[in-house]
This record gives structure tokens, sequence and C-alpha cells, in this order.
């Protein structure tokens, strides 16, 4: 018969897995209903412990935003392969897994939570938008996009935050509707953009070229036309 000895874990490793228990905590409950007491519990060691490790609750907290942040942002991250449109609701999958699996966390996230205010908090939202920036105008194959084109990518960004807050608020809509229209969305505003500025009409022109007759945009497309008639 053998006695287990519980491994000491290194300061790194330790602090590792008080980020992973506080984000998993976060993520079922607003950070500001859960307590160092819980935090400490769940990771099975005592609350001054904790207090070794991360000097109160707000450091916890933002350890936790930096790793859900970075989560976040790497779920824009898709090969530039394929149509654009399939390619942006794949992004919108991933996205919204995240937003399913860490709801509060997700919430807390965007609207601040025990952090609002903090110069740290806004720059990991900040962080993770411009990431999706980024991501999404490497998709539309340009270095730099004219202003318009700037104001669609950054506007759409926003609509999907403004989307999954709004959905996890009740969940009264499906999902994978969400997901769909939330593409359908950049295909919408990137046409009201074009129609007024020549280049974003260019690049547009040149994405939807590339869309198979089953795709999102052509989706959209159809639901136009039987709107019209």
């Amino acid at each position: 018969m053998t006695t287990g000895v519980r491994r000491r874990m290194g300061v790194e490793e330790r602090r590792q897995q008080l980020i992973g228990v506080a984000l998993d905590l976060f993520g079922r409950r607003s950070p500001d209903d859960v307590s160092i007491d819980e935090i400490a519990s769940a990771a099975g060691i005592s609350r001054p412990l904790v207090y070794h490790y991360f000097p109160g609750k707000l450091s916890l907290y933002e350890a936790a935003l930096q790793r859900a942040s970075d989560d976040l942002a790497e779920r824009f991250i898709e090969p530039q392969e394929g149509p654009l449109g399939a390619r942006l609701l794949r992004v919108m999958r991933r996205y919204f897994d995240f937003v399913d699996e860490h709801g509060p966390g997700f919430s807390a996230l965007m609207r601040g939570g025990p952090a609002v205010g903090s110069t740290r908090t806004n720059a990991l939202v900040d962080g993770v938008r411009q990431a999706a920036y980024l991501q999404i105008v490497a998709h539309l194959r340009v270095d730099r996009p004219p202003a318009r084109l700037e104001l669609v990518v950054r506007s759409w960004i926003s609509l999907a935050e403004a989307t999954a807050l709004i959905w996890l608020d009740g969940r009264r809509i499906p999902r994978g509707e969400l997901e769909v229209q939330l593409v359908h969305d950049f295909a919408a505003l990137a046409a009201v953009s074009a129609a007024y500025d020549p280049e974003t009409a260019t690049l547009l022109r040149r994405a939807l070229a590339e869309e198979p007759s089953q795709g999102p945009f052509s989706d959209l497309a159809e639901r136009l036309i039987a709107l019209a008639t």
C-alpha cells in the first residue's frame, strides 16, 4: 500500500493554477460574487496562500482577464484560405464558443466588472479588439485599409461584442442564427461603405467573386431579393 504525497508546486505553476481556478469561477458567476475564500477552496490551498501569490482579488481578476483576453483574441485567427464568408463564419463560431463557455467572465471582460475603470482592464479589452481588427483586415488582403473600410471592420467587431452580451441575457435567439447573422452584418456594412468608397467597392467585389453559390454572402443576397419582392 502506498501513501500519496501532494506535489509541491513552483511559484509560477501555482500562479497559473490560481488563474485557471479563478477563470473557471468567473466564467460561471460574476466576479463580484466570487470570494478569495472560494478561490482558495477550489485550488485546495489556504486564503493567506492566495495572497502570497496575488496581493488582492483585483490583481488575480486582472491576471484571469489577461488569460481570457489572450484566448478570445486567438479565436479570430483563421487560415487565409477559401471564401471570406466561410472564414468569418468559422471565426464567429469560435467566438461564440468562448462566450458560451465563459458567459459571466466574458461580460466582466467587456463591461469591466470589479476592475471597472482600471487602465489595465481597458488595455486588455482594447488589445482583443485590435487583434480582431488586424486579423479581419488581413483576411481582406489589404495593408492599409481606406478610412471607410476601417470603420466597417471596427464597427462590426463592436457589433459582435454587443450581440454576444445581449444574447447572454436570456439566449432568446438560437446561437447558430446569430453567428450567420453577424457574417451577414459584415457583408451589409461593407456593401453600404462600398456605395460611398470606390476602394472599398473594389475590395468587396474581389471578395464576392470568390464566394460560392451556397455561401453565407450568397444566402444574404437571396434573402434581400426575397424581401424586396
